[in-house]
């Protein structure tokens, strides 16, 4: 089977997490398009001070796992799309949001070269789901949702 192209998608996630930071009182911009390391910023401009995000998203629903290779960046969004299977057996279901400080990211197992990470060895995921207040936190801003 042909590699599934998710470059749509995958800029979809991009502007998922950028809509969410808003939501959640975040100001936050996508950055230029290829920008080694990080695809969005949030700041706070009041004190001078940014984080760079990087998003890994996932199209299919119970995704193994993300490779990461680059952390120059200050967190790692993993968005989980969960748009079903290819084979149409798994059901789409809403995405799911993993807010990951850039040392949470480092210190998880990776695979020689590729840099994958297995979901299954990192047992401690679901303490990040929504976690946009370590974002918040980061930037010194208070309040929130």
């Amino acid at each position: 089977m042909a590699r599934q192209n998710t470059q749509l998608e995958s800029a979809g996630a991009e502007f998922l997490v950028l809509g969410n930071l808003l939501i959640e009182g975040i100001p936050a911009f996508k950055s230029y398009t290829n920008m080694k390391g990080y695809d969005l910023v949030a700041v706070n401009a009041e004190k001078n001070l940014s984080a760079r995000i990087q998003v890994k998203s996932r199209w299919r629903s119970k995704a193994e796992g993300f490779i990461i290779n680059n952390f120059e960046c200050d967190f790692v969004v993993i968005a989980l799309l969960n748009r079903g299977s290819r084979d149409g057996k798994t059901e789409a279901s809403p995405p799911e949001y993993f807010i990951l400080p850039v040392q949470v990211a480092q210190a998880l197992p990776r695979t020689e070269g590729w840099g994958k990470v297995s979901f299954s060895k990192f047992p401690d995921l679901h303490l990040y789901r929504n976690r946009w207040e370590l974002i918040r936190s980061a930037l010194k801003m208070t309040g929130g949702q």
